[in-house]
């Protein structure tokens, strides 16, 4: 759906909760699963119960939405800085610091330059492992390589004690080959318990660049997982075998989302299907995720995808999927105070319908869903404050982050 403007007077105060007109959903049965619409591929059976329209879990919290830093052009990425604040990411270019009262900072000095067409621009950021001693963040983008041709990103510097500028910029990946199509760049990028980097790739969604996704000679439509320095960890599955050294996982269609699992340290992420077929997905090392030779949707234009099926022999299944689609973006597990309600649930940025999507996970099934926060827009990115609350990117232009609180807070 097209984004709105979003004013700071019109979002000065907006209480949710579960009264009618609030949500955009219908309040189903009892375990009733979200209303959603029909499918676009009802064709395609689940491979287990619950793998998609899980019973709605409606937790009965009432939020409040109020705007925190801004205005901002197409947030697009959101990290908790320690001790307070946050840096954001501007898709046309721009870092920015928030101060944890919403002050919003000048453009930060010192970027890369980026490619800010299509879907590319500055995409996500994340502050390193030991960012309190060496003050290193990494930042993905589309890069410009020329003739028109992009790639997504991934570089690291230092970011200045005065929050002024990063020194130092320099790349740690680069996608290969490099692409004409400046759309479906992935671009998440999150650290794991032991510090190694997972950057997600997304495959450009051309019908010739697409199949890239299953060919471990290219970066496309990949998991990738590198030591913070850009070298690959020994474990790799492909170190010493066919395809690349640096990928993890493969068969992705558009990976917008990831987080790591508090506890299990185990890599969560979601990614964009066609018409349909969002996918839920807990990628293993050298695993195939069977696009674009599978989905659980159909192209844009209705024809099937590949051969019309929705699973193969050595390709695995997502956890959960989605038809229609939440268009899945930045998602985070819940672990805070002012929600205990949701605690180790996981929260996904909804691009479309827009808003947030709450799992309840039970191992490595999804048990519940609930949607939150219908009509807030465009949700790119989601971060955790220090007091439990979740700030929001949303992606729009000249509009401010918003912060949700529990009603009352």
């Amino acid at each position: 759906m097209a984004a709105r403007r979003l004013t700071r007077g019109r979002w000065a105060r907006l209480t949710l909760g579960l009264s009618a007109g609030v949500a955009a959903i219908a309040i189903l049965a009892e375990r009733g699963a979200v209303a959603q619409g029909a499918r676009n591929a009802p064709h395609l059976e689940p491979a287990f119960a619950a793998q998609t329209r899980a019973p709605e879990a409606r937790s009965g919290v009432a939020l409040a939405v109020a705007p925190f830093g801004g205005p901002l052009d197409n947030a697009w990425g959101i990290a908790a800085l320690p001790g307070g604040g946050y840096l954001v990411t501007e898709r046309p270019g721009r870092l920015r610091a928030v101060s944890p009262s919403g002050e919003l900072s000048a453009p930060i000095a010192g970027l890369p330059p980026v490619l800010a067409e299509g879907q590319g621009g500055l995409l996500d950021v994340a502050t390193g492992p030991d960012f309190a001693t060496d003050r290193r963040i990494w930042l993905t983008y589309a890069k410009p390589l020329g003739a028109g041709l992009s790639a997504t990103a991934a570089a690291r510097g230092v970011l200045a004690a005065d929050l002024s500028e990063v020194t130092g910029a320099e790349d740690i990946f680069v996608q290969e080959p490099p692409s004409p199509t400046p759309i479906q760049y992935g671009s998440r990028i999150v650290f794991d318990t032991a510090g190694r980097a997972f950057i997600t790739t997304g495959e450009h969604a051309s019908m010739r660049e697409r199949a890239l996704a299953q060919d471990l000679a290219t970066t496309y439509g990949k998991v990738i997982r590198l030591w913070p320095d850009g070298t690959v960890p020994e474990d790799n599955p492909f170190v010493g075998r066919d395809g690349l050294d640096a990928i993890w996982s493969y068969g992705h269609r558009n990976p917008q989302g990831a987080a790591i699992e508090p506890g299990t340290g185990r890599l969560w992420t979601v990614e964009h299907g066609p018409r349909g077929g969002d996918e839920l997905n807990t990628p293993e090392p050298g695993a195939n995720y069977g696009w674009p030779d599978v989905s659980y949707g159909v192209n844009y234009d209705g024809s099937a995808v590949g051969e019309g099926l929705a699973r193969k022999p050595g390709m695995e299944e997502p956890r959960y999927f989605w038809d229609p689609v939440i268009a899945p973006s930045g998602m985070v597990f819940y672990d805070g105070a002012m929600f205990p309600e949701w605690q180790g649930d996981l929260l996904i940025g909804s691009l479309n319908p827009g808003g947030l999507v709450r799992l309840e996970i039970d191992g490595d099934r999804v048990t519940g869903e609930e949607r939150l926060l219908a009509g807030i827009g465009r949700v790119r990115d989601i971060e955790l404050a220090p007091d439990g609350a979740l700030i929001l990117a949303i992606d729009a232009p000249g509009t401010p982050l918003m912060r949700v609180a529990r009603a009352g807070n």
